[in-house]
């Protein structure tokens, strides 16, 4: 089924684009996908992991952070505590549009991002970091030695992967005063770290240290050769793979629970019976 193009409004009345990827026949669940800092919904991890959940039944929403892409915005007035907020709004459209995401799945500070707004998504059941930062603070390491000149300016210019972004003393106030391990210890949801052990942007112990944050039930997939970025195709595919089968058992019992205490009350329909609805979203 082709990607589904539209736009929908966050907190602050910014339109933020989005792509819908749908799975061609039965929907199993639905996930919502945090990309990488500066990056966007169509960079090629994105693409592909949202490629291979389909392939499994998975809807895939995507989208650009504000400031990002073709979302509305300025990036300098961003912060990390905008991106949980983004992800919060997207969380509500993908409810009133199809079904609340049962899956939350973060690459690099989107992994972060995810593990802090998973509280705020009571739906969600499994959240899935890929190569994340324990500390948000860690983005700094991409601004060098111009840290202490952000400070005292309040706003600067950077170039971050070979494009300039305004940098503003608001995000790293708001980045220093997050507590993610609170968060993940109080996560009450299946956890699954990702993390390529020759990572050189984000170092593996950052996986240890959310892994060991966690609690049960908690999983961690080493991703041998992958470089940050999941540049590779195979190893983006492997990891749609993974989240496919990993996701099944958490699935299923959101499903018996709910069985189980709405016995006497008419139930929601499954998730892994929705059918392919025609779209109320805007067409290519």
């Amino acid at each position: 089924m082709p990607t589904e193009k539209f736009d929908f409004r966050n907190g602050d009345g910014h339109q933020l684009a989005a792509l819908l990827d749908r799975p061609d026949g039965p929907v199993r669940a639905v996930a919502l996908f945090a990309h990488c800092f500066t990056c966007g919904k169509d960079n090629k991890v994105a693409r592909h992991i949202a490629d291979g959940l389909k392939r499994h039944g998975i809807v895939v929403l995507r989208f650009d952070f504000t400031g990002l892409g073709a979302s509305e915005g300025e990036f300098a007035n961003t912060t990390f505590s905008s991106n949980i907020d983004d992800l919060v709004a997207a969380a509500d459209h993908l409810r009133e549009m199809l079904a609340a995401p049962a899956i939350l799945i973060g690459h690099s500070l989107g992994g972060a991002a995810v593990l802090a707004a998973a509280h705020r998504i009571a739906e969600a059941h499994a959240v899935v970091s890929i190569n994340a930062p324990f500390d948000p603070a860690h983005v700094t390491g991409l601004f060098g030695n111009r840290v202490a000149e952000i400070e005292a300016k309040g706003e600067i210019e950077v170039t971050l992967a070979g494009r300039p972004f305004r940098i503003c003393r608001s995000l790293l106030d708001d980045i220093a005063k997050q507590n993610l391990a609170t968060r993940i210890g109080a996560l009450h949801k299946a956890l699954l770290v990702f993390h390529a052990p020759t990572d050189d942007t984000v170092g593996i112990d950052n996986a240890s240290h959310i892994f060991t944050a966690a609690k049960h039930p908690k999983s961690f997939i080493s991703l041998p050769g992958a470089d940050h970025l999941i540049r590779r195709p195979s190893d983006a595919a492997y990891v749609a793979n993974v989240i496919a089968a990993w996701v099944e058992r958490y699935l299923d019992t959101a499903a018996e629970a709910r069985s189980d205490s709405c016995a006497d009350a008419a139930l929601p329909t499954p998730l892994s019976i929705i059918e392919p609805a025609k779209s109320e979203m805007p067409a290519d």
